[in-house]
C-alpha cells in the first residue's frame, strides 16, 4: 500500500503551512485501523494539503496515493477519501479565472495551474469511482456518485451508470445521492440535460418511495426551473406527509466513532445530533435544495415553509424556521403568517425548537409583531429562568440560546412595550447581552423607566481598560430614553476613560450628552475642551452636543468647519459634515466649506457632504445628482440617501424614478452572499419605510391624495 511514497521529496513541497514532510503520515493515518487516527489524518489533509480549497504541489503529490487507498477494500472510512478528492479536482476554473485567460506572470496563475493539473490527475483515475457504487460499505456508495458526476471524463456512461445502479440500490440515502448526482450531471453537461430532465420529471411521478420523488422534483428544479410543475407546493407538501407517515425504516448499523480534537470531528458530532430522533433526516437536505431552486419564487417558498410550520412532525417545523431564515434574509415578502406560526413554536415543549424559533425572531425587529404575544407568553411562563444571558453554551442543542434572552431581545426589537418591566429585571442580574441594551431604543419614550436601572448600572462600571466594552451599551440605551437624570455617571465615564478606546468611550458618551440638551448644561467644560481637541470623532461629537447643550454657533462652527479643511482624511471630513447636518439651517454659513465635498472621490465623503449640505443650505440643485449617482453606485449608502430624499419630498422629484425602482424590488438591497449581520432585515426594511415616506410626500407635493 501507498507504494513509491518514499521516492517523493515531500520535505522540498509545500502547503499551507509550511514544508509538508508531514505528508506521508497523515496518508498512512488515512488507513490507519484506528479510527480516532483515520479522523485526525482527514483533519491534517483538509487543514494544510487542501487548505479552504487551495490545491498545493504537494496535493497533486497525494492524488495518485488517495487514489489508492479508495481503491483498497481494506481501508475504512474510504467515503471520507472520495469526498477529498472529489474536494480537489471538481473546482470549477470558468470565466476569468480560467487558466486560458490568466497572464503567466498573473498570481492568479500558478493557483489555477495547480487546479487544473488537480482536475486532469483526479479524472484520469476517475474509473476507480465506477467500481465503488456497489461497494458493501454503504458509506462509499454514497460519497461514489457525486464523485463520478464531478470527476468522471465520460458523463454518459456515468449517467447510465447512475441510472441502473437505482434499480437495484436499497439505502435511502445513497438512493438521494444517485438522484443528486444526476442532477449534477444534467447541470455540468448541456448534451444530457434534456434526457436527464425527462428523466427527472418521469421519477417524480412513478411509483417510488416518497423521498426518492422529492428528491427528483428538487434536482428537476435546479436542472430546469421552468419545467417544476405549478402544484409545485401541493406536490411537495404531499410528499413530506407521505414521508412521515411511512413505515420506519429498518436502522443502519452505527458505527461508533471516537470524538476526536479536530474540525471534521465537531461537524460530525454536529450532523450526528441534528439527526438523532429524526426518522429522516436527510428531508432537511431535499428542501434546502428544492428552495434554492426556486429562488424567486417567494409565494411557492413561503407557502411551503407554512406547510411545514403546521407539520405535526416537530423535525419539519424546526427545518422550516432555518429555511425561513434563508429566505426572509434575501427576500422581500409577506411573512406576517409565518412570523406567527414560528412564534407558535415558542410554547413547544421540545427546547431546542423554542430556541430556534427565538434565535429567528431576534433578528426581525419590527417583523416580529406578529410573534409578540407568543414572546410575551413565552417570557411569562419561565419565572425563574434568567432574562439577561442564556445558559451555558451548547445548553439546549448546537446553536440553541438556553433561557429567555432571546425572547425578550425579539419581544424587545420588536418596539413592543411589555418588554419594558422585563428589562427593568434583566438589569438587576449581574450579567446583560449588550444586545439588550442597544435594542431600547426601539421601544421608544415607553422606556424612559429604565433610566433609573441604567444609572445604577453604569455607576457600577469600573474605569478600567474593558469600560468601553460595558459602558458603551449602557450609554446607548440612556441616549436612546434621553436619560438625563444620569448625567453625573455619564460625566464620569467620559472624565474617567482610560488610553484604551478613549476615543470611542469618549464618543458614546458625548452623543448622550447631545441626547439631553440644555439639561446637560453642567458638561460645558468637558465639552468646549473636548471641541478643539483629540481626534475629529470626538471633537465632532463634542461640538454636536454642545450646540445642543448651549447653542453657541460661535464657537461649535469654526471647529467643525476645521476638519473639512483641505487634506482631511475621508473619515475625518465625513464626522464633521455629519455634525453640521444634525445642527441644520443654523450652519448654513457652512455651506461653503462642505461644498469641496461633493466632488470628493471617495463615495461617503460625497454622500455626506450632500447630505450636510441640503440640511444646512436646503440646495437641492447641487446635492440631488450626486445623492442619485452614489445611490446606483453603491447599494450601501441607500439608507442613508432614503433618509435625506425623504427630507426633501417634492423638491426630489427627479429621484421618483429610482425610488420606485427600489420599492418594485424584490431582493433585500444588503444581500451578502456568503454572509450576513444580525442587523441587515432591519436595515432593508428601514429603507423600504423611508422609500415610502419619500414617494408619499412626492406625490402629496403634486396635490394627489
Amino acid at each position: 500500500m501507498l507504494t513509491g511514497i518514499e521516492e517523493v521529496d515531500w520535505a522540498s513541497l509545500g502547503h499551507a503551512y509550511g514544508p509538508a514532510d508531514d505528508v506521508p503520515g497523515l496518508l498512512h493515518g488515512l488507513a490507519s485501523p484506528d479510527p480516532a487516527e483515520r479522523e485526525i489524518a482527514l483533519d491534517g489533509m483538509y487543514g494544510a494539503v487542501h487548505h479552504q480549497g487551495d490545491v498545493y504541489d504537494s496535493t497533486l503529490a497525494c492524488i495518485p496515493f488517495l487514489l489508492e487507498l479508495v481503491a483498497d477494500p481494506k481501508v475504512q472510512d474510504r467515503g471520507g477519501i472520495i469526498e477529498l478528492l472529489t474536494s480537489i479536482g471538481g473546482i470549477d476554473l470558468s470565466g476569468d479565472d480560467a487558466l486560458d485567460e490568466l497572464d503567466p506572470d498573473d498570481e492568479e496563475f500558478i493557483p489555477a495551474a495547480n487546479y487544473a493539473m488537480a482536475a486532469a490527475a483526479v479524472a484520469a483515475g476517475a474509473d476507480v469511482f465506477l467500481g465503488l457504487v456497489d461497494d458493501p460499505d454503504p458509506e462509499v456508495r454514497l460519497a461514489a456518485p457525486c464523485a463520478l458526476a464531478s470527476l468522471h471524463p465520460e458523463p454518459a456512461r456515468v449517467l447510465t451508470l447512475l441510472r441502473e445502479r437505482l434499480t437495484v440500490e436499497c439505502d435511502t440515502e445513497v438512493r438521494l445521492a444517485l438522484v443528486e448526482a444526476v442532477g449534477r450531471i444534467a447541470r455540468r453537461h448541456a448534451s444530457l440535460r434534456e434526457e436527464t430532465v425527462d428523466w427527472l420529471g418521469w421519477l417524480t411521478r412513478a411509483a417510488q418511495a416518497p423521498g426518492l420523488r422529492l428528491a427528483a422534483l428538487a434536482q428537476l428544479a435546479r436542472c430546469a426551473p421552468g419545467e417544476v410543475p405549478d402544484d409545485v407546493v401541493e406536490r411537495v407538501t404531499e410528499l413530506l406527509d407521505a414521508v412521515r407517515t411511512a413505515p420506519p425504516e429498518p436502522a443502519a448499523a452505527e458505527n461508533a466513532r471516537p470524538s476526536t480534537p479536530t474540525l471534521i470531528g465537531q461537524v460530525r458530532e454536529l450532523f450526528e445530533e441534528h439527526a438523532d430522533g429524526r426518522p429522516t433526516p436527510w428531508t432537511d437536505e431535499l428542501m434546502r435544495t428544492l428552495h434554492t431552486a426556486l429562488d424567486d419564487r417567494v409565494e411557492d417558498r413561503i407557502a411551503l415553509i407554512l406547510a411545514q410550520l403546521r407539520s405535526p412532525d416537530r423535525s419539519q417545523r424546526s427545518d422550516a424556521i432555518w429555511l425561513c431564515g434563508g429566505l426572509i434574509r434575501v427576500w422581500r415578502g409577506r411573512y406576517d403568517e409565518v412570523v406567527r406560526l414560528i412564534g407558535a413554536q415558542l410554547a413547544d415543549p421540545e427546547p431546542r425548537l423554542r430556541e430556534a424559533a427565538a434565535s429567528f425572531l431576534e433578528r426581525l425587529f419590527e417583523l416580529a409583531a406578529p410573534a409578540t404575544d407568543a414572546l410575551a407568553a413565552r417570557l411569562a411562563a419561565g419565572p425563574g429562568e434568567p432574562l439577561g444571558r442564556g445558559g451555558p453554551p451548547g445548553q439546549g442543542g448546537p446553536g440553541a440560546r438556553a433561557g429567555r434572552a432571546g425572547a425578550l431581545l425579539a419581544l424587545a426589537r420588536s418596539g413592543d412595550a411589555r418588554a419594558i418591566p422585563l428589562l427593568a429585571r434583566a438589569l438587576d442580574e449581574p450579567e446583560v447581552r449588550r444586545d439588550l441594551l442597544y435594542a431600547v431604543g426601539a421601544l421608544g419614550p415607553a422606556a424612559v423607566p429604565l433610566a433609573p436601572v441604567l444609572r445604577r448600572r453604569l455607576a457600577r462600571v469600573d474605569l478600567d481598560e474593558r469600560l468601553y466594552d460595558h459602558a458603551a451599551p449602557l450609554l446607548s440605551a440612556l441616549t436612546s430614553i434621553r436619560g438625563v437624570q444620569a448625567l453625573p455617571e455619564v460625566l464620569r465615564v467620559l472624565r474617567g476613560a482610560p488610553p484604551n478606546r478613549r476615543d470611542w468611550v469618549q464618543e458614546a458618551a458625548l452623543r448622550a450628552l447631545a441626547a439631553f440638551g440644555p439639561a446637560a448644561r453642567a458638561a460645558t467644560p468637558d465639552l468646549r475642551a473636548l471641541l478643539d481637541g483629540g481626534s475629529a470623532t470626538v471633537s465632532t461629537k463634542a461640538g454636536l452636543a454642545l450646540w445642543t447643550v448651549e447653542g453657541d454657533r460661535e464657537a461649535v462652527l469654526p471647529a467643525l468647519e476645521d476638519w473639512l479643511r483641505p487634506g482631511a482624511s475621508d473619515p475625518d471630513w465625513c464626522a464633521a459634515a455629519v455634525a453640521l447636518g444634525e445642527i441644520g439651517p443654523a450652519a448654513a454659513r457652512s455651506a461653503p466649506a462642505l461644498r469641496p465635498g461633493l466632488a470628493a472621490r471617495d463615495l461617503w465623503v460625497r454622500v455626506r457632504s450632500a447630505s450636510a449640505l441640503w440640511r444646512v443650505s436646503g440646495d437641492v440643485g447641487s446635492t440631488l445628482p450626486v445623492l442619485v449617482s452614489a445611490w446606483e453606485e453603491n447599494r450601501h449608502a441607500r439608507v442613508d440617501i432614503a433618509e435625506c430624499l425623504a427630507e426633501m419630498g417634492p423638491a426630489a422629484a427627479e429621484a421618483e424614478w429610482m425610488i420606485r425602482t427600489e420599492l418594485a424590488r424584490r431582493r433585500r438591497h444588503n444581500v451578502h452572499e456568503n454572509a450576513s449581520g444580525s442587523h441587515d432585515i432591519h436595515e432593508d426594511e428601514k429603507l423600504l419605510t423611508l422609500c415610502r415616506a419619500a414617494l408619499d410626500r412626492m406625490e402629496r407635493g403634486r396635490g394627489r391624495p
